[in-house]
Protein backbone atom coordinates (compact mmCIF):
# COMPACT_ATOMS: atom_id res chain seq x y z
CA UNK A 1 0.00 0.00 0.00
CA UNK A 2 1.51 3.30 -1.11
CA UNK A 3 0.80 6.43 0.94
CA UNK A 4 -0.56 9.39 -1.02
CA UNK A 5 -1.16 12.34 1.29
CA UNK A 6 -2.76 15.33 -0.42
CA UNK A 7 -2.28 17.48 2.65
CA UNK A 8 -0.12 20.49 3.52
CA UNK A 9 0.88 19.20 6.96
CA UNK A 10 1.47 15.43 7.04
CA UNK A 11 4.55 14.55 9.09
CA UNK A 12 6.70 13.18 6.25
CA UNK A 13 5.41 14.44 2.91
CA UNK A 14 3.09 17.32 3.78
CA UNK A 15 2.82 19.79 0.91
CA UNK A 16 4.65 17.61 -1.60
CA UNK A 17 1.56 16.15 -3.29
CA UNK A 18 -1.15 18.69 -2.48
CA UNK A 19 -1.80 19.68 -6.10
CA UNK A 20 -3.61 17.36 -8.51
CA UNK A 21 -0.63 17.24 -10.87
CA UNK A 22 1.80 16.36 -8.08
CA UNK A 23 -0.56 13.76 -6.61
CA UNK A 24 -1.01 12.00 -9.95
CA UNK A 25 2.72 12.04 -10.60
CA UNK A 26 3.36 10.38 -7.24
CA UNK A 27 0.53 7.89 -7.80
CA UNK A 28 2.04 6.91 -11.14
CA UNK A 29 5.47 6.47 -9.57
CA UNK A 30 4.17 4.29 -6.73
CA UNK A 31 2.09 2.14 -9.04
CA UNK A 32 5.06 1.71 -11.36
CA UNK A 33 7.23 0.70 -8.41
CA UNK A 34 4.81 -2.07 -7.46
CA UNK A 35 2.18 -0.64 -5.12
CA UNK A 36 -1.05 -2.64 -5.38
CA UNK A 37 -3.09 -0.16 -3.33
CA UNK A 38 -2.92 3.64 -3.15
CA UNK A 39 -4.08 5.09 0.17
CA UNK A 40 -5.28 8.65 -0.35
CA UNK A 41 -5.57 10.95 2.65
CA UNK A 42 -6.81 14.52 2.94
CA UNK A 43 -6.37 15.08 6.68
CA UNK A 44 -3.12 14.75 8.59
CA UNK A 45 -3.21 12.40 11.57
CA UNK A 46 0.34 13.12 12.74
CA UNK A 47 0.77 13.71 16.48
CA UNK A 48 -0.59 17.14 17.35
CA UNK A 49 -2.46 17.55 14.06
CA UNK A 50 -5.54 19.76 14.06
CA UNK A 51 -8.72 18.39 12.47
CA UNK A 52 -10.12 19.75 9.22
CA UNK A 53 -13.71 19.93 8.06
CA UNK A 54 -15.28 17.23 5.91
CA UNK A 55 -15.68 19.77 3.12
CA UNK A 56 -12.00 20.68 3.15
CA UNK A 57 -11.00 17.03 3.21
CA UNK A 58 -13.27 16.23 0.27
CA UNK A 59 -11.93 19.17 -1.72
CA UNK A 60 -8.50 17.59 -1.41
CA UNK A 61 -9.26 13.94 -2.12
CA UNK A 62 -12.15 13.83 -4.59
CA UNK A 63 -10.29 15.29 -7.61
CA UNK A 64 -7.51 12.74 -7.11
CA UNK A 65 -9.90 9.82 -6.69
CA UNK A 66 -11.84 10.74 -9.81
CA UNK A 67 -8.65 10.87 -11.87
CA UNK A 68 -7.42 7.54 -10.50
CA UNK A 69 -10.75 5.72 -10.74
CA UNK A 70 -9.96 4.13 -14.13
CA UNK A 71 -6.40 3.15 -13.23
CA UNK A 72 -5.66 -0.52 -12.68
CA UNK A 73 -5.02 -0.10 -8.96
CA UNK A 74 -7.04 -0.52 -5.77
CA UNK A 75 -7.89 2.82 -4.17
CA UNK A 76 -8.16 3.34 -0.42
CA UNK A 77 -9.53 6.42 1.33
CA UNK A 78 -7.73 7.28 4.55
CA UNK A 79 -10.36 9.02 6.67
CA UNK A 80 -12.17 8.80 9.98
CA UNK A 81 -15.24 10.73 8.75
CA UNK A 82 -18.21 8.68 7.47
CA UNK A 83 -19.33 11.43 5.09
CA UNK A 84 -15.89 11.58 3.50
CA UNK A 85 -15.78 7.79 3.19
CA UNK A 86 -19.21 7.71 1.54
CA UNK A 87 -18.28 10.36 -1.04
CA UNK A 88 -14.91 8.74 -1.71
CA UNK A 89 -16.49 5.33 -2.29
CA UNK A 90 -18.90 6.98 -4.70
CA UNK A 91 -15.95 8.53 -6.55
CA UNK A 92 -14.14 5.23 -7.06
CA UNK A 93 -12.47 4.19 -3.79
CA UNK A 94 -12.65 0.48 -2.95
CA UNK A 95 -11.41 0.38 0.65
CA UNK A 96 -11.82 2.59 3.72
CA UNK A 97 -8.78 3.03 5.98
CA UNK A 98 -10.25 4.23 9.28
CA UNK A 99 -7.54 5.25 11.77
CA UNK A 100 -10.19 5.63 14.48
CA UNK A 101 -11.00 1.91 14.23
CA UNK A 102 -14.75 2.24 13.55
CA UNK A 103 -15.47 4.31 16.65
CA UNK A 104 -18.21 6.12 14.72
CA UNK A 105 -21.09 3.70 14.07
CA UNK A 106 -21.96 5.65 10.93
CA UNK A 107 -18.67 4.53 9.40
CA UNK A 108 -19.75 0.94 9.87
CA UNK A 109 -23.05 1.63 8.13
CA UNK A 110 -21.32 3.41 5.24
CA UNK A 111 -18.91 0.53 4.60
CA UNK A 112 -21.55 -2.17 4.95
CA UNK A 113 -23.99 -0.28 2.74
CA UNK A 114 -21.41 0.25 0.00
CA UNK A 115 -20.04 -3.28 0.23
CA UNK A 116 -16.59 -1.87 0.95
CA UNK A 117 -13.87 -3.53 2.98
CA UNK A 118 -12.39 -1.55 5.86
CA UNK A 119 -9.01 -1.32 7.52
CA UNK A 120 -9.54 -1.06 11.28
CA UNK A 121 -6.69 0.64 13.10
CA UNK A 122 -6.11 0.98 16.83
CA UNK A 123 -5.44 4.49 18.13
CA UNK A 124 -5.40 5.52 21.77
CA UNK A 125 -6.93 8.99 22.03
CA UNK A 126 -6.96 11.31 19.02
CA UNK A 127 -4.21 12.76 16.83
CA UNK A 128 -4.04 16.05 18.74
CA UNK A 129 -3.23 14.37 22.03
CA UNK A 130 -2.40 10.72 21.39
CA UNK A 131 1.35 10.98 22.06
CA UNK A 132 1.17 13.09 25.23
CA UNK A 133 0.99 10.28 27.80
CA UNK A 134 -0.04 6.94 26.26
CA UNK A 135 -0.44 4.25 28.90
CA UNK A 136 -1.53 0.59 28.81
CA UNK A 137 -1.97 -2.15 31.40
CA UNK A 138 -0.95 -4.66 28.74
CA UNK A 139 -0.51 -3.18 25.27
CA UNK A 140 -0.58 -6.45 23.30
CA UNK A 141 -3.75 -7.77 24.93
CA UNK A 142 -5.52 -4.40 24.78
CA UNK A 143 -4.66 -3.57 21.16
CA UNK A 144 -5.14 -7.04 19.70
CA UNK A 145 -8.32 -7.61 21.71
CA UNK A 146 -9.77 -4.34 20.45
CA UNK A 147 -8.94 -5.15 16.83
CA UNK A 148 -10.45 -8.64 17.00
CA UNK A 149 -13.63 -7.30 18.61
CA UNK A 150 -14.05 -4.49 16.09
CA UNK A 151 -13.33 -6.83 13.19
CA UNK A 152 -15.96 -9.30 14.31
CA UNK A 153 -18.47 -6.50 14.78
CA UNK A 154 -17.81 -5.20 11.26
CA UNK A 155 -18.23 -8.61 9.66
CA UNK A 156 -21.46 -9.23 11.57
CA UNK A 157 -22.75 -5.87 10.31
CA UNK A 158 -22.23 -6.89 6.68
CA UNK A 159 -18.81 -5.42 5.88
CA UNK A 160 -17.38 -7.86 3.30
CA UNK A 161 -13.84 -7.91 4.65
CA UNK A 162 -11.52 -6.33 7.19
CA UNK A 163 -7.84 -5.59 7.64
CA UNK A 164 -6.52 -5.21 11.19
CA UNK A 165 -3.86 -2.57 11.88
CA UNK A 166 -2.19 -2.31 15.33
CA UNK A 167 -1.62 1.41 14.78
CA UNK A 168 2.12 1.66 15.25
CA UNK A 169 2.90 5.16 16.52
CA UNK A 170 -0.71 6.09 17.23
CA UNK A 171 -0.90 6.60 20.97
CA UNK A 172 2.09 4.35 21.67
CA UNK A 173 5.51 4.86 23.21
CA UNK A 174 8.63 3.29 21.67
CA UNK A 175 8.34 0.29 23.99
CA UNK A 176 4.66 -0.17 23.08
CA UNK A 177 5.51 -0.25 19.37
CA UNK A 178 8.25 -2.82 19.97
CA UNK A 179 6.02 -5.04 22.10
CA UNK A 180 3.31 -5.04 19.42
CA UNK A 181 5.75 -5.81 16.62
CA UNK A 182 7.42 -8.62 18.57
CA UNK A 183 4.03 -10.20 19.29
CA UNK A 184 2.62 -9.67 15.80
CA UNK A 185 2.21 -13.36 15.05
CA UNK A 186 -0.38 -13.51 17.86
CA UNK A 187 -2.56 -11.29 15.65
CA UNK A 188 -1.64 -12.68 12.24
CA UNK A 189 -2.52 -16.22 13.30
CA UNK A 190 -6.20 -15.22 13.29
CA UNK A 191 -8.59 -15.32 10.34
CA UNK A 192 -8.32 -11.64 9.35
CA UNK A 193 -5.39 -10.20 7.38
CA UNK A 194 -3.14 -7.72 9.15
CA UNK A 195 -1.71 -4.44 7.87
CA UNK A 196 1.37 -2.82 9.38
CA UNK A 197 2.20 0.81 8.71
CA UNK A 198 5.37 1.95 10.46
CA UNK A 199 6.81 3.95 7.59
CA UNK A 200 9.10 6.77 8.76
CA UNK A 201 7.54 6.82 12.22
CA UNK A 202 9.31 8.70 14.99
CA UNK A 203 10.21 5.56 16.96
CA UNK A 204 12.32 4.40 14.01
CA UNK A 205 14.23 7.65 14.16
CA UNK A 206 14.63 7.29 17.92
CA UNK A 207 16.00 3.76 17.60
CA UNK A 208 18.10 4.38 14.52
CA UNK A 209 19.30 7.93 15.06
CA UNK A 210 17.43 9.58 12.18
CA UNK A 211 15.89 12.89 13.16
CA UNK A 212 14.33 13.68 9.77
CA UNK A 213 11.41 11.53 8.60
CA UNK A 214 12.83 11.19 5.08
CA UNK A 215 15.99 9.57 6.53
CA UNK A 216 14.05 6.70 8.15
CA UNK A 217 13.46 4.50 5.09
CA UNK A 218 16.14 1.91 5.97
CA UNK A 219 14.63 1.44 9.42
CA UNK A 220 11.17 1.32 7.88
CA UNK A 221 12.27 -1.53 5.60
CA UNK A 222 13.65 -3.40 8.61
CA UNK A 223 10.36 -3.09 10.51
CA UNK A 224 8.25 -4.10 7.52
CA UNK A 225 10.41 -7.12 6.67
CA UNK A 226 9.96 -8.22 10.28
CA UNK A 227 6.20 -7.71 9.93
CA UNK A 228 6.10 -9.77 6.74
CA UNK A 229 8.04 -12.60 8.43
CA UNK A 230 5.51 -12.50 11.27
CA UNK A 231 2.62 -12.90 8.82
CA UNK A 232 1.49 -9.38 7.93
CA UNK A 233 -0.50 -9.45 4.70
CA UNK A 234 0.13 -5.83 3.78
CA UNK A 235 2.51 -3.00 4.56
CA UNK A 236 1.75 0.71 4.18
CA UNK A 237 4.77 2.72 3.05
CA UNK A 238 5.97 6.05 1.68
CA UNK A 239 8.87 4.63 -0.34
CA UNK A 240 7.51 1.80 -2.45
CA UNK A 241 10.43 0.73 -4.66
CA UNK A 242 12.85 -0.09 -1.83
CA UNK A 243 10.22 -2.07 0.06
CA UNK A 244 9.21 -4.06 -3.02
CA UNK A 245 12.83 -4.94 -3.71
CA UNK A 246 13.44 -5.97 -0.09
CA UNK A 247 10.31 -8.12 0.03
CA UNK A 248 11.22 -9.86 -3.22
CA UNK A 249 14.69 -10.72 -1.91
CA UNK A 250 13.28 -11.91 1.41
CA UNK A 251 10.76 -14.11 -0.40
CA UNK A 252 13.54 -15.65 -2.50
CA UNK A 253 15.68 -16.30 0.58
CA UNK A 254 12.79 -18.02 2.28
CA UNK A 255 12.07 -20.13 -0.78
Amino acid sequence: MGILNVTPDSFSDGGRHDTLEAALRQARAMQGAGALILDIGGESTRPGAQPVSAGQELDRVLPVLRELADWNVVLSIDTLKPEVAAAALGAGAHLVNDVSGLRDPDMLRVCAGAGAAVCIMHMQGEPRSMQLQPEYQGVVAEVFGYLRSQGQMALRAGVPGVLLDPGIGFGKRVEHNLELLRALDELTCGPDPVLVGASRKKFIGTLGGAEQAADRDPGSVAVHLHAARRGAAMIRVHEVAGHVQALKVQAALEG
